[in-house]
């Protein structure tokens, strides 16, 4: 098996790798590739490319439909980095609260004068914030990174009001019981003196910090947005700055709109540039990578259904990567009993448009069925797991 790298990859990940796998710089020649930031979109993806793991959570330099439609399963990190960005939320939170960045530029400005320790004592004041404890603030995502900053924000004397209509399971029982899930977001930008955002970038969601939103918000707000700058209307939100509606705005998106705005704390894009959170999005993409490949099992996938048989004991386990159409089933199921091949055990998961089958057989697959098999009407990838 050859992966590619088409951006830099920890080590402490790529050293996973077993020795039957072989690097290669070559893109077209790669069976996996792991990425992080760089753009994909205008790829030529090769057509032995089995899978794509994104080293952190967000996808949209990934061509997930083109990769569907070509049976390229794409994996992302889920919680990988979640410590880092939780990390620099609970700064960010403090910088907008205390005018920490104002005061080490006054120093900075003033480092020449021999009397600055007293000159400081009147300038301070100028610097002036507030505390955290005791202020209500809002998440408005659940997932794993607002899940950390709510129970953090608890830990330091916060009252945390929590928003998610799609509220996992997992995110259920590790979220803080002193957190208060609301049933609107309305309810978040009414309530809250701190509001940060942790959802994905979709169609739904893009633009959601809206004009509208902001007017509904308490005067003096600070708005903290680690998640995506195009998930907030930042040019309405430079407007409610201006105007003294909003008190700060911490983005770790630098843009032309908010670079340099006023009351603006922008950060270049620091998130879960720690070398923990990129060792840990290493790992887990490596082994994402040999679990699909070893087992065809697909765990953190965002443009497949997650489906697992575990390790593979049978004699013979294939994968099937097909759209999510009438009839398949019979079908690849009748291929195998004409072939007069029996099932040991199956499964099968759906995802919109697309599905995914792992079948264990009792006797040895053989390239006359993945022949047969791919013939099949809407089946874009046949492989001889084990």
């Amino acid at each position: 098996m050859k992966y590619t790298c088409l951006n830099p990859i920890a080590a402490c990940g790529l050293e996973l790798f077993p020795d039957r796998y072989e690097k290669t710089d070559d893109f077209a020649d790669a069976d996996v590739a792991l990425v992080r930031s760089a753009a994909m979109h205008e790829m030529e993806l090769p057509e032995g490319l089995l899978a794509i793991a994104r080293a952190g959570a967000g996808v949209n330099n990934i061509p997930l439909e083109k990769c569907a439609q070509k049976g390229i399963v794409v994996f992302n990190t889920p919680g990988a980095n979640a410590n880092g960005v939780k990390e620099l939320v609970l700064a960010g939170m403090l910088l907008a609260s205390r005018d920490i960045t104002g005061g080490i530029s006054w120093v900075s400005e003033n480092k020449d004068d021999e009397g600055i320790a007293k000159a400081a004592e009147k300038a301070k004041k100028a610097f002036a914030g507030t505390e955290i404890k005791g202020k209500t603030l809002g998440v408005i995502g659940l997932g794993a990174i607002g899940v950390l900053v709510a129970n953090a924000a608890v830990s330091l004397g916060m009252n945390v009001l929590g928003f998610d209509p799609y509220l996992s399971v997992n995110s259920a029982w590790n979220v803080s019981t002193k957190v208060k899930h609301v049933l609107s977001v309305e309810e978040i930008y009414s309530a809250c003196d701190f509001i940060t955002i942790h959802v994905p970038l979709l169609e739904s969601t893009k633009g959601m910090i809206s004009k509208e939103a902001i007017a509904s918000m308490k005067d003096g707000v600070i708005v903290l947005n680690f998640a995506r700058d195009t998930l907030v209307d930042e040019a309405a939100m430079v407007e409610a700055l201006e105007a003294g509606k909003v008190r700060k705005y911490v983005v770790d998106f630098p843009n032309s709109t908010t670079a340099g705005a006023k009351n603006c704390i922008v950060i270049p894009h620091l998130g879960a540039s720690t070398e923990e959170s990129e060792d840990n999005c290493a790992v887990m993409a490596v082994n994402e990578l040999i679990d699909y490949v070893e087992n065809g099992n697909i765990a953190h996938s965002v443009n497949y259904p997650d489906c697992s048989m575990g390790v593979c004991t049978a004699v013979s386990r294939i994968a099937l990567v097909h759209k999510n159409v009438k009839n398949t089933i019979s079908q690849y199921t009748s291929v195998l009993g004409d072939a007069g091949i029996n099932i040991s055990d199956m499964t099968n998961k759906s995802r919109g448009d697309y599905a995914y089958s792992l079948i264990d057989l009792d006797t040895p697959a053989t390239a006359e069925l993945v022949e047969k098999l791919s013939a099949i009407d809407g089946m874009l990838k046949v492989r001889i797991v084990k």
